[in-house]
């Protein structure tokens, strides 16, 4: 595979799957709990792809899959063309470099007993960097990402929980990666340092070319960020496609539902649109409904959606738009 080119992909996950242990008899299903269950998607180099969904669907266990933070059940994840997903700590280690993370709590993230020079350098001294190339990169970095060379000698808690991300950010960024899953990044902070973080890592993204994972719940921010969107309902896709595709003609009826809940800029078109509310709540992932998972509350559901897990295929809304509906959107 060859990174340079915009049609391969630079990270190929097949049926991901991740099963948590549970009380034996208590499920359905095999005697544990699907968080995620048969994820497939790629991400090609330089873009961003969104991956949305409620609270509890799996998709932040899906990004620490990407980068081995936990070790899948079920299916496989290539990266650069290698599968990661049953390497070894030492055959691995090569490849950290290129595939880092961002977290949500910028300060649970950080350790409180090291300075930023020490945060940051730690990528690099964990590759084996001289430490002369460590004080010019560390240096370099904490520029990149908007902060001053005298915030080295700083602990976290001297920050805001803006800077506290960016710091988080210089370090996912030490080793120069190719890709960085970036999981809830934005999501503890005011709206307006989510702004500033959001062009921040735009501008890191042309400036580095580099690939991002981006998984949150706010669509607004998701639609700004992403080329790409796959919607997460109990642990599996249920829609994937470009953003424009995906958010101006949804093709299934959860994905339908998440959008007509996100305001809109203009009052008047507000007051007339029709808001979709779903049935009940969500189902627990120990006891998931038969067939289409999403079936109890769904409006379009009919007897095969009780029985037939449907499978996520190209739909006639066109785009090469993936959803997993037998009755999707045209």
């Amino acid at each position: 595979m060859t990174g340079n080119d915009p049609k391969t992909a630079l990270l190929t996950v097949k049926d991901l799957g991740m099963t948590f242990p549970g009380p034996r008899g208590t499920f359905r299903r095999g005697g544990g709990i699907k968080a995620v269950d048969g994820v497939s998607f790629d991400v090609r180099p330089g873009e961003t792809l969104g991956l949305v969904g409620e609270s509890g669907c799996g998709k932040s266990t899906t990004g620490r899959m990407l980068v081995r933070l936990l070790d899948p059940t079920a299916g496989r994840v290539d990266f650069r063309g290698k599968d990661i997903t049953r390497t070894g700590q030492r055959e691995l280690r090569p490849l950290r470099s290129k595939l880092q993370m961002i977290f949500q709590d910028p300060f649970a993230s950080l350790n409180p007993r090291q300075t930023v020079q020490q945060i940051v350098s730690a990528p690099l001294r964990a590759q084996g960097t001289s430490a002369d190339a460590i004080r010019r990169e560390v240096r370099e970095l904490i520029q990149l990402v908007g902060l001053a060379p005298e915030h080295l000698e700083r602990y976290p808690h001297q920050f805001s929980g803006g800077q506290a991300q960016r710091i988080g950010i210089a370090r996912a960024l030490a080793t120069r990666p190719e890709l960085v899953v970036a999981d809830e990044p934005v999501s503890a902070l005011d709206v307006s340092i989510q702004a500033q973080i959001v062009g921040l890592m735009e501008r890191l993204q042309r400036e580095l070319g580099v690939a991002y994972v981006f998984i949150a719940h706010d669509l607004a921010v998701v639609k700004h960020i992403s080329h790409r969107v796959a919607v997460m309902y109990l642990g599996r896709i249920v829609e994937i496609g470009d953003k424009h595709e995906v958010y101006g003609n949804p093709a299934h009826p959860y994905t339908k539902a998440l959008l007509s809940a996100v305001p809109l800029p203009d009052p008047a078109a507000e007051r007339v649109r029709e808001r979709i509310v779903l049935l009940g709540d969500p189902p627990s992932p120990a006891n998931p409904p038969s067939g289409c998972t999403f079936h109890p509350r769904c409006a379009k559901a009919q007897d095969v959606c009780r029985t037939e897990p449907p499978l996520l295929q190209i739909t006639t809304a066109g785009g090469g738009r993936q959803a997993a509906c037998h009755f999707p959107e045209a």
